[in-house]
């Protein structure tokens, strides 16, 4: 079991000084939270048993894509604190240069958010509540992985 989280981990290995997450742009705790969602997501189609990776692939992109991180924010929304409702709302809300090609600008904006959250919990090194609610959405979207 890991005494301190993964983030402070990466930190004391590396010499990273702390920073305050709240200073973190919403597109920032994005681009780390999509890592680590994708991650927790392999993670679990691999568990599942060894196959072809093209197969692990394919199980993990319908998972990962923007449509289905949508569904899952929405999913959770009643589970969040009003912290993380803050988080994913900045996320939401903030104006991204790119889009997702198929996805509507709605989910992607969804998403976007969530992966600010996941983002966000990852940098205060609360990776069990990422598990929690990743948990909670699979659970209740009744996804395969």
């Amino acid at each position: 079991m890991i005494q301190k989280g993964i983030d402070s981990y990466l930190k004391a290995q590396f010499d990273i000084p702390n920073v305050d997450v709240r200073t973190y742009s919403p597109l920032t705790l994005a681009y780390i939270g999509d890592g680590i969602y994708d991650l927790i997501i392999r993670s679990l189609v691999v568990a599942k048993g060894n196959t072809r990776a093209g197969e692990l692939h394919k199980r993990t992109s319908q998972i990962v894509k923007a449509k289905t991180q949508a569904e899952m924010i929405e999913a959770i929304l009643p589970m969040l604190t009003e912290e993380e409702a803050d988080i994913y709302r900045r996320g939401r809300n903030a104006k991204s240069p790119t889009m997702a090609k198929n996805a509507t600008m709605a989910d992607y904006r969804k998403a976007t958010g969530f992966e600010a959250l996941m983002g966000y919990l990852y940098l205060k090194d609360e990776f069990p509540r990422i598990v929690d609610l990743v948990k909670a959405g699979v659970e209740e979207m009744d996804l395969r992985l």
